[in-house]
């Protein structure tokens, strides 16, 4: 929130101006007369503007501001900066725990006689509901096949076809269904209709209570469920570019509880994933405490070749980066290369950014970027004043113009030219995969010993084939077979680009006599109403449709786990055979156990080539040399006889993708559907818990807190609850797909009378600490080296017993022992998740000891009060001669230090430094309180 100029030490450098006959004030920057202003970065200076803007010698100093416009001798140098974002973003997996902890908080002030009152975002935050919808149907149940090629319908025989009347979307008659995107009635029963309404009667508790968080919290939108995905959300409605406050113009900027809000980055806006705890801090007035970041300048050279999608360019350039090692800086593009990349294109790019590591990948605002806000529908007002704001602050961008290049830390340059069409996978979403050695690779793969890129099949058991039923007829299993199919993920929803290419490739696979295995389970989850209209209008969706790629919700879906189940046979076979079965997904993240249980290899891929894989049933195939199938006249297809150019695809979007679109969807989205507006929810501000809920629970955080602060807490004695290896990320630490039958979390539901079919997702209960507590560490796929074999296991150390990983805590506390993780490199990689920190706190963990960390990750733990402690450099678990089931005690002195040094005593004698991971002061502030929420609550008191 912008701060008076009457308070504000730069209240000189104020500028009016009028634009349109309207009145506006900002901040010059140009005339703070600093030669080094124009050689920051365009994402430094975004940051120095909010310092600016923001001066008030309190949160942000004097000093702050001089450290950033310093920024090129202080880069990398442990310079600690404040941010304070123009907003917050969350969707309703980490926005439903926000609000619980805003609902606890409020209980908290109360009870230590504040008022509750003040517990309110004081920031802007938009919540778009997007995470609950699940693929439980992926295909409708009559299939209402449009039937391209003309004739009857192939529907249900002599059956009359009913049609919207602006999109004749055609259906046969079994129920009232309303057009997705023209809401008007037709008839017809479909996967998305069913999804939606299993949707609602899962997550039902959850809505309501965020209904009344959308009245009682004030300051914050919530968008509906059914609406898209929260990142394709913000790109085409909520992203503002720059703000009008009052008159008052700044720059758009904001994080978010979800790694992928780095989406936003594309647009020129910049922001990225923070935990939901860090996140709720903002929301309260708080700036952001970070450390004043490199920023690696990305150099784009050359044009994409004609065949090649703007996925292929992401997973390139995630490769690239990943291996020149970005962690924890800012990437900023530039170069003659990036005027030849659409909007969407960046925001493909700017949406993986997490997979390569950085903090940001941000393109500064350029003439480009206008054209978009004009074809998304923003008016030429706000457009006008966005413009005329950015080129005064010197923050608008010529790629053609290289006088305009500022300084970087290290400059690295890709070739457009270069780039291949390819996959990512099979494990994680750097590891790059041309599509011409797919079918080596895989190989390779199925024979190397366990990891990233091996499953250790035996030779013997390659050549598995496992038949199965499926509707009356026999298929073949066998390794390498895809059984999910997903065109999904804002990642590439967002791009009508590679969206426009699945469907012209449907179309053209459909004509030539081209089908889809039935068994695959295929899906099309679009991350906005727009792109529905699109696909539409176009005439690509029918082709789709007969491939079995309907229409099956709108939300993230397949890319976050939501997969759903797949057919009973298809499961059967593939635990049958102990068969590397295949997801193909147009995602973000393939880390094991995400997709689905059963797929335990998952590849990313553009939406065109999702589709090819569908069609080929299998990732063995060299698309150069083997043929999809064959036409009617029995001639075989191959891919390149069916695969659309770029011009191809530019002329249809060209065509059909405009701003009225755009205008239609978002006029309407705030409105809901009828189910969500049929939802009652309580009122009052404080919130009436029930303790029958297994959804929305009031959580422990604040139980034993009182006024004052205590001294921090030493380890003594504690035990090793896991002992874990490299790359645990957050889906390890708390899984966000289904809930197994026999898990701690399922037999507490099952205690409460809920059946298997009840349960949901560990996602959408993490309002219910005693779920998500449950939950913590629950991952099939979790290597612990006490076990033999992995899964959600471990030992416990004093009895010898291997249990559950919860049963195993909670005899820890029960016999009042302290607990502790060992881990290896990249510790919580993967998605912002605040369970992946409240799940430890709530097992009693105390601190982790680990070779390093991935940056949100750390920054929650340290949120809920846990010690995040770094092996010095060169030393690990193992060159220590650590087993983890030795005692450990260390001493935490009452005037800790940022990056301090302490010993670790073992109950064996011995003894090891480590380096506690507090970053900043405003760290060790937290982390004294308990964590950063019990610090706001004594600061609202």
């Amino acid at each position: 929130m912008a701060t008076e100029g009457s308070t504000n030490p730069y209240g000189g450098i104020k500028k009016n101006v009028e634009i349109d006959g309207k009145s506006f004030t900002f901040f010059n920057l140009a005339d703070l007369k600093d030669a080094r202003y124009e050689k920051l970065p365009f994402s430094i200076r975004v940051l120095l503007e909010s310092a600016v803007r923001n001066c008030d010698e309190f949160q942000v100093l004097k000093k702050d501001v001089e450290n950033i416009l310093n920024w090129e001798k202080n880069q990398g140098q442990s310079v600690e900066i404040p941010f304070k974002p123009a907003r917050v973003i969350l969707q309703d997996f980490t926005g439903v725990p926000a609000v619980v902890d805003f609902a606890a908080m409020r209980d908290a002030v109360k009870r230590l006689g504040g008022n509750p009152e003040k517990i309110n975002p004081i920031c802007p935050a938009d919540l778009v509901i997007d995470h609950s919808i699940q693929v439980d149907v992926s295909r409708s149940i009559l299939k209402y096949s449009p039937n391209p090629g003309g004739g009857q319908s192939s529907g249900a025989q002599g059956s009359q076809r009913s049609t919207c009347n602006l999109c004749h979307d055609p259906r046969s008659p079994i129920s009232d269904y309303i057009c997705p995107f023209h809401k008007q009635k037709t008839q017809g029963a479909d996967a998305l209709e069913q999804n939606q309404e299993l949707e609602f009667e899962r997550n039902r508790e959850r809505f309501v209570f965020l209904k009344w968080g959308a009245s009682a919290l004030k300051n914050m939108l919530i968008v509906p469920p059914g609406s898209g995905i929260v990142h394709q959300v913000n790109l085409e409605y909520l992203a503002r570019v720059v703000f009008n406050e009052g008159g008052l113009l700044y720059p758009d900027s904001l994080v978010g509880t979800d790694s992928h809000t780095t989406m936003i980055n594309g647009l020129g806006v910049v922001g990225w994933g923070v935990g939901g705890i860090e996140a709720e801090a903002v929301m309260l007035g708080q700036a952001i405490s970070m450390v004043l970041p490199e920023v690696v300048g990305y150099k784009l050279t050359g044009k994409v070749d004609h065949l090649v999608t703007s996925t292929d360019v992401v997973l390139t350039v995630t490769k690239h980066l990943r291996q020149i090692g970005v962690v924890g800086k800012f990437v900023e593009f530039f170069g003659p290369g990036v005027s030849e990349l659409s909007i969407a294109d960046r925001a493909t790019i700017s949406n993986m950014c997490p997979e390569y590591g950085a903090t940001v990948g941000f393109f500064p605002v350029d003439e480009k970027s206008l054209e978009y806000l004009r074809q998304t529908g923003r008016s030429e007002e706000r457009i006008k004043f966005i413009e005329k704001f950015l080129r005064e602050i010197k923050l608008f961008r010529n790629y053609s113009n290289p006088e305009e290049d500022p300084v970087f830390s290290q400059v690295v340059e890709l070739d457009l030219s270069t780039v291949v069409s390819c996959c990512s996978g099979p494990k994680r979403p750097h590891d790059k995969v041309a599509v011409s050695e797919m079918k080596t690779d895989f190989k390779a793969c199925l024979d190397n010993k366990i990891g990233f890129k091996g499953f250790a099949i035996p030779a013997d058991k390659q050549d598995t084939k496992v038949p199965i039923v499926f509707d009356n007829k026999e298929y073949v299993l066998s390794h390498g077979s895809v059984v999910i199919a997903a065109v999904t993920s804002c990642t590439n929803t967002s791009n009508p680009s590679v969206m426009l290419g699945a469907g012209i490739l449907a179309k053209k696979a459909v004509e030539a006599g081209l089908s889809v295995k039935p068994y695959i389970k295929t899906s099309l989850s679009p991350g906005s109403g727009v792109v529905t209209y699109y696909l539409r209008e176009s005439g690509v969706t029918p082709y789709l449709e007969k491939l079995g790629f309907d229409i099956v919700g709108y939300g993230c879906m397949t890319c976050i786990g939501n997969s759903g189940p797949l057919p009973e046979p298809v499961s059967e076979g593939i635990e049958k055979g102990d068969l590397v079965a295949c997801g193909v997904l147009s995602g973000n993240r393939n880390f094991e156990g995400r997709i689905h249980p059963l797929t335990r290899a998952n590849y990313l891929a553009s939406p065109p080539l999702v589709i090819a894989y569908a069609l080929a049933g299998t990732v063995l195939i060299d698309f150069e040399k083997d043929p999809l199938g064959t036409n009617p006249e029995g001639k075989p297809v191959y891919l390149r006889d069916i695969w659309p150019t770029r011009e191809e695809i530019q002329a249809v979007e060209k065509e059909f993708v405009v701003p009225a679109m755009f205008t239609d969807v978002y006029s309407r989205i705030q409105q809901g559907n009828k189910r969500w507006n049929s939802l009652v929810a309580p009122e009052g501000m404080l919130y009436p818990w029930d303790e029958k809920s297994t959804y929305i629970k009031s959580p422990p955080f604040f139980e034993n807190m009182g006024k004052e602060v205590t001294k921090p807490e030493s380890i003594k004695d504690a035990h090793v609850l896991l002992n874990l290896g490299d790359s645990v990320t957050t889906d390890h630490i708390s899984p966000a797909g289904s809930i197994a039958r026999n898990s701690p979390a399922a037999r507490y539901l099952g205690n409460r009378g809920l059946t298997p079919r009840e349960f949901n997702s560990y996602g959408s209960r993490r309002g219910n600490d005693a779920v998500m507590a449950r939950g913590t560490f629950a991952n099939i796929r979790l290597v612990n080296k006490f076990m033999s074999k992995a899964g959600p296991r471990t030992r416990h150390i004093p009895s010898g017993d291997e249990m559950d990983i919860f049963d195993a805590s909670e005899r820890y506390k029960k016999d009042g022992r302290q607990v502790i993780v060992l881990a290896g490199k990249e510790y919580g990689s993967g998605s912002s998740r605040d369970w992946a920190a409240k799940g430890p706190w709530i097992l009693g963990i105390k601190a982790v000891i680990a070779e390093s960390y991935e940056r949100i990750h750390r920054s929650n733990l340290v949120g809920m009060g846990i010690i995040p402690f770094q092996y010095l450099e060169g030393q690990t678990a193992e060159s220590l001669g650590l087993t983890g089931t030795e005692t450990y005690s260390v001493d935490i002195p009452d005037n800790l230090t940022a990056g301090q040094v302490l010993e670790v005593k073992l109950s064996n004698g011995k003894t090891f430094q480590v380096k506690t991971r507090f970053d900043t002061e405003v760290e060790l502030t937290y982390f004294r309180h308990g964590g950063i929420l019990n610090y706001m609550i004594r600061r609202m008191l």
